[in-house]
């Protein structure tokens, strides 16, 4: 520790990211990345964007995000003015904290879900209770229906890939008008039901995406929340009393590119859906345990191998899968979904471990 450090500093535990291998070639299939490219035309908004000497990027890019708001709202037939965009999904969800989790009572959010979530209440000093998933994983929403400062679900949840049905989401909310029910869409287009249809009824929900995921756009980092313009206002409040600019000129053209190419996005999800249940399959035949999953990846345990020692022995094979050496599911695997070549190196290897 710095004698430098604030407080608040000297006390935090980060967030930990997957590990990024600098290998040439490695099968990563830690970090929920899609195996497939974006759109061509991302590729080609981008070269526009340039322009033939890259002058534009001299100058500031839009800080509203207009043009991205107005083509994301026409997608999902809502207004610009019910989306906001952000630096990825992680920096929206961080203001998300700010500006609508911060009150007296604790906010709830399950006890096996993504990381940053406790990461950013201590971080903004935020009480926050965990609710246990249920012995196989799943979010039971009567746990959260009492008193509360918001509720905050991955639907489809992470690192367990468990979705819950868009009627459950909806009584929650509608259960719950005091509070602001926050829910985390990342994975949502390999198998969930999404709930931004549900913000024209429902005032205190708001959803976040990403364009990291399905729309193979991990490298530009494009967030987004959908709500009531009171809450979205909120969200500008923040974002604008921290960064004007979130989101640069490529990442802007980039982004609307992938939303305008709907057929592209529904074809890789599809592929990455086939290649899902096709590992899943495989990895049962070696034993495996699997969850069911609606997300880009799934988590399994073999009743019989230590999942670490497993991990260990597949990134000696140059294989990156993901290990957390928390309570409940240590003993789990999360394992992205990867083109089918990978998803066979994967197997092979285990098969050769377990078989």
């Amino acid at each position: 520790m710095s004698r430098y450090w604030s407080d608040i500093v000297q006390h935090l535990t980060p967030y930990v990211p997957g590990e990024q291998p600098t290998l040439a070639r490695p099968v990563k299939l830690n970090t929920n990345e899609n195996p497939y490219p974006p759109s061509p035309r991302v590729v080609e908004a981008i070269r526009r964007e340039l322009g033939d000497h890259g002058d534009t990027l001299r100058r500031y890019p839009d800080p509203t995000a207009r043009k991205l708001r107005e083509t994301v709202a026409a997608h999902h037939g809502i207004s610009a003015d019910q989306v906001f965009v952000g630096n990825g999904s992680d920096e929206v969800l961080a203001h998300v904290f700010q500006a609508l989790l911060k009150h007296d009572k604790p906010i709830l959010f399950p006890d096996i879900t993504y990381g940053f979530y406790p990461t950013y209440a201590r971080l903004y000093d935020i009480a926050y209770q965990t609710v246990p998933l249920d012995e196989w994983f799943a979010i039971r929403i009567d746990d959260y229906l009492v008193p509360n400062g918001g509720v905050l679900l991955a639907n489809p949840n992470a690192p367990t890939g468990r979705a819950l049905p868009l009627e459950e989401i909806e009584r929650l909310v509608a259960r719950s008008p005091e509070s602001v029910v926050v829910v985390d869409e990342a994975y949502v287009d390999f198998g969930g039901q999404s709930t931004v249809s549900l913000i024209a009824k429902y005032p205190n929900l708001l959803v976040v995406q990403t364009v990291s995921k399905a729309r193979s756009l991990a490298g530009m980092r494009v967030g987004l929340a959908f709500g009531d313009a009171t809450l979205i206002d909120a969200l500008n409040r923040v974002k604008d009393s921290f960064n004007s600019y979130p989101l640069d000129r490529l990442a802007q053209a980039a982004a609307r590119a992938a939303y305008e190419d709907d057929a592209w996005f529904r074809a890789s999800c599809a592929k990455v859906i086939a290649s899902r249940e096709r590992l899943s399959a495989g990895l049962g035949e070696l034993g495996f345990v699997v969850v069911p999953s609606a997300a880009n990846f799934i988590f399994a345990s073999h009743p019989a191998r230590d999942a670490g020692q497993l991990a260990a022995r597949l990134r000696e094979k140059e294989i990156f899968v993901r290990h957390f050496k928390l309570p409940r599911i240590d003993s789990y695997l999360r394992i992205t979904i990867g083109t089918d070549a990978e998803c066979d190196a994967l197997l092979g290897a285990l098969r050769a471990y377990v078989g």
